[in-house]
């Protein structure tokens, strides 16, 4: 049985989208989940969505409960993750409105809870290849049947935030071989893969962070301006892709 966990989906708990919706208020062992867990079908495939920073957007990037919400999506029985992302260009190539599937990951945060093995068993989970790459190679397919400029085989770097980089940092970054940078996606998909979900970020380029001397540095206004007129492309990417997962022969490997 395939069933799809979205984190961050706003716009997809639409009531003409979502058929069946219902909100579940749920527990875990690390606390409440970031927001109810709206649940539903589309064509057909259970989902169930989590709103990362809440609801109403007021949980600031580390005080998003990751554990929770990967321990309550796994629980609802979740086989695959998709996780709606905005992010910072480190790259000309990639320009705001342009969708990124991220196959690497570089961890540049300080303070989060980033592993479920932290008391009992000592566990090491192989992260050479984090992402699903079915996952990924449907995405970027599909994106490209729906006229979607899509970049594949690119890294992200997440830091802690909830401040963006300074120049000399969004330059280090660029040398580091990182091609965009949020404040979301480790540990998130670290403890997806511990608990052996197929995971995929869909991120969207909102800004050329602070690097570009021809642009303008990043700010909170200018991310909500861009997302509002693109939230759109990856609403229809994920509406398009669920109902492929069904019978999408998805098997990851790496898994600890």
């Amino acid at each position: 049985m395939i069933k799809v966990g979205i984190i961050g989906g706003s716009g997809l708990d639409d009531p003409d989208i979502l058929k069946n919706a219902e909100e579940r208020t749920v527990d875990t062992p690390y606390g409440p989940p970031t927001s109810v867990l709206t649940c539903g079908a589309i064509e057909g495939v259970d989902v169930a969505i989590i709103a990362r920073h809440g609801k109403d957007h007021s949980i600031y990037p580390t005080k998003v409960n990751f554990r929770a919400n990967i321990w309550a999506l796994k629980e609802q029985g979740c086989t695959h993750i998709l996780a709606a992302t905005a992010v910072g260009s480190l790259r000309e190539e990639i320009a705001p409105g342009h969708i990124v599937i991220p196959n690497q990951f570089i961890d540049h945060t300080r303070k989060r809870e980033v592993t479920f093995f932290d008391e009992d068993v000592v566990m090491h989970t192989s992260m050479a290849e984090p992402f699903c790459q079915n996952l990924i190679d449907l995405l970027s397919s599909t994106a490209k049947e729906l006229n979607l400029t899509c970049h594949t085989g690119k890294t992200v770097i997440t830091i802690e935030g909830p401040r963006f980089s300074t120049q000399a940092e969004s330059h280090m970054f660029r040398g580091w071989n990182a091609d965009i940078i949020n404040m979301s996606t480790v540990p998130e998909v670290c403890l997806a893969r511990e608990k052996q979900i197929h995971y995929a970020s869909v991120a969207m380029s909102t800004d050329y962070d602070c690097w570009h001397e021809e642009e303008a540095p990043v700010t909170w206004e200018m991310i909500k301006e861009t997302m509002s007129k693109n939230a759109g492309n990856v609403i229809k990417l994920f509406l398009t892709v669920i109902p492929r997962i069904r019978e999408y022969n998805d098997v990851c490997s790496g898994h600890s």
